[in-house]
């Protein structure tokens, strides 16, 4: 029987490789982006505040100001919403492989929408980096696992980090399952460290000596 992971599902069409679940296209983009655009105005207050007490100090009636200011909030807003929008339209939400069983093609879908589909052997290699960041002698935090994700697509080199909790070797055995009857080569490195030792605060630790005068007649 052939590994599965969660994190590859099958539709009727492709097998798809979710990294991140949501629709896809420039309008869900747009709108996801709308409600992260908000930190902009929040981020950019104290500028603003500095221009509404500037012109208070400069003797401006309340309601000039406060249209004033108006503006400026709902400028920042839609920069931040363009830029923010704009950061994320190649995130990739989703790798997907057609047909079902063996794959001959292979597209990235991002958050503006799809690529085009490509000949799967423009998919030269998947590797899988797991990442375990372990205690040291004495510490009660839990270890920390990470995952990233390389794909050589074309000679391009995308790389992401994945939403992962559970087998890396799960995952690298489902893919080589999908893609090693296509040629594509598939490698997972795992590398383990262990987690610094908080340095303690450093100060003066040797006394200093102190001198008294004596005085004599």
């Amino acid at each position: 029987m052939a590994a599965t992971d969660p994190m590859l599902r099958q539709s009727p069409d492709s097998t798809d490789l979710v990294l991140r679940v949501g629709p896809a296209g420039p309008t869900w983009n747009a709108l996801t982006s709308a409600g992260q655009a908000l930190f902009t105005p929040i981020a950019l207050g104290l500028p603003t505040l500095v221009v509404a007490f500037a012109m208070a100090l400069a003797g401006a009636r309340a309601s000039t100001v406060f249209v004033v200011v108006g503006v400026i909030v709902g400028l920042e807003y839609l920069i931040g919403w363009l830029a923010l929008a704009s950061s994320r339209a190649r995130d990739i939400l989703r790798v997907e492989f057609a047909p079902v069983g063996v794959p001959a093609s292979v597209r990235l879908v991002r958050a503006a929408g799809p690529d085009d589909w490509l000949p799967v052997n423009t998919l030269r290699e998947v590797r899988l980096t797991h990442k375990v960041v372990e205690p040291y002698q004495g510490d009660y935090k839990p270890a920390v696992s990470t995952l990233a994700l390389e794909l050589d697509l074309r000679g391009v080199r995308e790389q992401l980090a994945l939403p992962f909790s559970g087998d890396p070797q799960l995952l690298a055995d489902a893919l080589k399952d999908l893609l090693g009857p296509a040629g594509v080569a598939v490698y997972l490195r795992t590398e383990r460290s262990t987690r610094d030792r908080p340095q303690r605060n450093s100060g003066w630790t040797s006394g200093g000596s102190a001198s008294a005068g004596s005085g004599g007649g």
